[in-house]
């Protein structure tokens, strides 16, 4: 029987045996050579072992987006799908925290292990970090994504140990597992080497782990998952995906050579700018373990956004982005991606920012800088410093006593709570404060939105988690179907290598 490309690609599920000359698929093996082309399933793509440690069907993790955009509701049907899902619980109060994990528990099956919850490094809320992983470990939550770390801190280190034992066999086993998000070769590093020695020890001496984890602790990696976060919404180094990968795979690389740990133990996913089935197959093709995906699942309907900065979202392009500063670490500089199109937030959240590096405090502004101020946080100044003395006294008493006699970090500490409304209002909708969306975008969410028009998911009441999720995968185990025939030397029209989404039931 002859097959066109078209055929080849609709069997993409079955092992394929095809005569081919010069290119072209022929009838009769006389003058042709034989041509096998295995099954391709969306399953296999990835490492397969990736799946296996965690419980899914695919290898593909639902990121965590801070503060609850991340709903539990999501991590519940991520799972379902046959995905990793991780609850957004960085910036939430413990005890919302803790209601989030009892309803992923209450909403999963028994036994189902593909979840977790984000653990963000948070130096501006001294004790935060501590007081989430002492419920995350009384919860049993067993997969975390650490975020934002630029070193290894104690409580990551204490995370990682309290779940280390020694098998009857003698082999170290793992209760915890530890995603490490990271942009950065020098932060990579930390995570895929045992924890150093200092901390462990100071940990002992704490009575926070016990001789026998650490002992276990200084003989494993801190980290078998290490996300390579590339040109994300969000915090991000704006990295580009394949160099990015590149630079992490030597890294685990060396760490192997100098360490004598396995370097195939480590497996290294690479999130960022994954939103069509392109990014998809290209991300597989280059050897990466998993993908994750971030800014396109805040406009599916179990994200926590509100409607309002859902459409926003769903009418971005490409380049509909820009960079603002971080509410986490604005006296740093540090910066996040966001949704430009539709709102004012980057373009007056660098103003903020730049009146603060000027050295200025509200008292010595000129009028008009003080004009322009009040009328961005809709209030008086002294009305919106009184809300964020009272925030401030309480989560870090030192900055807040600093603040007393500094009016330069008055103004700082306002402009956070500035930013960090930003981010409440859309999640709550806010209708008078749509100009001050923050919406945490990267440049994937354009290409999505250009991939789903005129198709079924373009309306987002059509955008679920499981729909991306499948198509996504779908149409990578294609892309990657035309790429095995041109590899066998078929030729393969340009437009073999687009897929259209379809509705899976």
């Amino acid at each position: 029987m002859s097959l066109s490309v078209d055929q080849v690609l609709d069997r993409v599920r079955e092992n394929v045996g095809l005569f081919v000359r010069d290119g072209s698929i022929r009838t009769e093996e006389q003058g042709a050579r034989s041509v096998p082309l295995a099954a391709i399933y969306p399953e296999w793509l990835g490492d397969a072992a990736f799946a296996q440690a965690h419980g899914a069907r695919f290898n593909y993790v639902v990121g965590e987006m801070a503060r609850g955009i991340a709903t539990p509701k999501m991590v519940i049907e991520a799972v379902r799908a046959g995905c990793v899902g991780f609850y957004g619980s960085a910036g939430l109060k413990p005890e919302t925290i803790e209601d989030g994990v009892r309803e992923i528990k209450a909403g999963i099956a028994p036994g189902q292990t593909a979840w977790g919850a984000n653990l963000i490094h948070s130096p501006q809320q001294p004790g935060y970090e501590a007081r989430v992983v002492d419920l995350f470990l009384s919860m049993g939550i067993r997969r975390v994504s650490a975020s934002a770390y630029m070193r290894l801190s104690p409580e990551i280190v204490r995370y990682t140990a309290q779940g280390l034992s020694r098998s009857a066999e003698g082999h170290i086993t793992r209760a915890n597992h530890v995603f490490a998000k990271v942009s950065r070769a020098e932060v990579a590093t930390q995570f895929m080497q045992p924890a150093p020695d200092k901390i462990l020890k100071t940990l002992v001496v704490e009575g926070r782990i016990t001789p026998e984890q650490a002992e276990l602790a200084a003989q494993v990696p801190v980290a078998l998952d290490i996300t390579a976060e590339a040109d994300s919404g969000g915090h991000t180094d704006n990295r580009s995906a394949a160099p990015l990968f590149s630079s992490l795979s030597l890294a685990r690389d060396r760490v192997a050579a100098e360490t004598g740990i396995e370097a195939n133990s480590i497996r290294i996913g690479l999130g960022g700018g994954i939103a069509t089935p392109h990014g998809v197959a290209a991300a597989f093709q280059m050897g990466a373990a998993y993908v994750l995906t971030g800014s396109i699942n805040q406009a599916a309907v179990e994200s926590g956004l509100s409607e309002p900065a859902r459409q926003l979202l769903a009418k971005a392009g490409p380049a509909d982005i820009g960079m603002a500063p971080a509410a986490d670490m604005f006296e740093q500089g540090v910066e996040v991606q966001v949704l430009k199109r539709g709102t004012l937030f980057a373009m007056r959240a660098r103003k903020l920012h730049a009146l603060y590096k000027s050295g200025a405090s509200y008292e010595t502004m000129d009028q008009k800088d003080r004009d322009w101020l009040e009328g961005v946080l809709g209030e008086s100044f002294q009305r919106a410093w009184e809300q964020t003395q009272a925030f401030i006294t309480e989560s870090n008493p030192k900055e807040a006593a600093r603040a007393a006699t500094d009016g330069n970090k008055r103004l700082a500490l306002v402009a956070r709570r500035y930013l960090f409304m930003g981010a409440q209002w859309a999640r709550d909708g806010a209708p008078d404060r749509v100009s001050d969306y923050q919406i945490w975008c990267g440049p994937a969410q354009g290409a999505f939105n250009e991939w789903v028009a005129g198709t079924f998911l373009e309306p987002i009441e059509n955008r679920t988690i499981r729909q991306i999720a499948l198509n996504l995968m779908e149409g990578a185990a294609r892309l990657t179907r035309a790429g095995q025939m041109r590899a066998s030397g078929i030729a393969v029209p340009p437009t073999a290598f687009s897929y259209t989404p379809r509705k899976f039931l």
